[in-house]
């Protein structure tokens, strides 16, 4: 269920601008989306699963304070990176 550090490489690269470039907000944004995305198809299968459906919610929430965050910063980013990503808001 966890991300390989190949898949972590590539979205780092993607939107991180490189590799090594774990802080970026946007890449933590699109790492987590992943994460969330691979959570929502576990919880279809496991209805019952309430620690994965606990740590979901913990996730969104972190992702919409990251998305706070870029909002503020940088609004053309903001909405480029949510219209890529496919994220409601």
């Amino acid at each position: 269920m966890a991300l390989t550090s190949a898949a972590k490489k590539e979205i780092f690269a993607k939107f991180g601008g490189s590799e090594t470039n774990t802080g970026s907000t946007e890449g933590q944004i699109a790492m987590f989306t992943q994460r969330i995305n691979m959570m929502t198809e576990h919880l279809k299968i496991n209805k019952k699963d309430f620690g994965t459906q606990r740590s979901l919610i913990k996730l969104v929430g972190m992702r919409r304070s990251l998305l706070d965050y870029l909002k503020d910063r940088d609004i053309t980013k903001y909405r480029s990176l949510i219209k890529e990503l496919n994220i409601r808001k």
